[in-house]
C-alpha cells in the first residue's frame, strides 16, 4: 500500500509518500516542503502546491490521499484558504483515483506521539523512531507533519493492509 501524504497550506504544504509491504514494514519514499511565494496571488500559489501534488501522485503512482482535516484557527482567512486548498488537492486525489482519509490534529498525535496532547516537539521526536528518514535534513515541520498523516493512515486503515 502506498499513501501521498499531506500537511495542507499554500505558504508551506508538506507532502511524503509512504509505502508499506506486506510484511508491515513501512518505507518513507519522498517527502518535502512545497513553499510558495508570499508576493505571488493566492491562485498562483494553489496552483503550485497542487501540481507539486500532481507530480508526486504521477511519480510514484499512490493508492491514496492521506490528508489533515482543517481545524478552526482564529485567523479565518488563512482557514478559508486551507480549506481551498484541501478541496482542489481533494479534487486533484479523487479524478486520480486514490482513496480519500482524513485525519484529525488529535488523531495524528495519539497515532503517532501516543497520546492526543503531543506537542509538536514530541511529533517530530517521533516521527525518525516510526521510520527511517535515512538521514534526511528536513528543515519545515510541516514536512514532518506529513510523514505523520501518513504513518497514522498506514497504522489506522486497516482496508489498506
Amino acid at each position: 500500500m502506498r499513501v501521498l501524504a499531506i500537511d495542507p497550506g499554500y505558504d508551506r504544504l508538506g507532502i511524503a509518500i509512504l509505502d508499506k509491504d506486506e510484511k508491515g514494514l513501512e518505507t518513507l519514499l519522498f517527502s518535502a516542503c512545497v513553499t510558495t511565494d508570499s508576493k505571488s496571488e493566492f491562485p498562483d500559489r494553489l496552483n503550485k502546491v497542487v501540481l507539486e501534488t500532481k507530480k508526486a501522485m504521477e511519480e510514484f503512482s499512490p493508492d491514496a490521499l492521506s490528508i489533515e482535516k482543517l481545524y478552526i484557527t482564529k485567523n479565518q482567512k488563512t482557514a478559508m484558504r486551507v480549506a481551498e486548498v484541501r478541496g482542489a488537492i481533494i479534487q486533484s486525489a479523487r479524478e486520480n483515483g486514490l482513496e480519500v482519509f482524513e485525519y484529525t490534529p488529535l488523531q495524528i498525535k495519539i497515532a503517532v506521539g501516543g497520546h492526543g496532547k503531543s506537542d509538536k516537539k514530541q511529533i517530530i521526536s517521533m516521527v525518525p523512531r516510526l521510520i527511517d528518514l535515512k538521514e534526511k535534513k528536513i528543515k519545515y515541520d510541516d514536512e514532518y507533519d506529513a510523514i505523520a498523516i501518513g504513518l497514522t493512515c498506514l497504522a489506522i486503515e486497516k482496508r489498506l493492509q
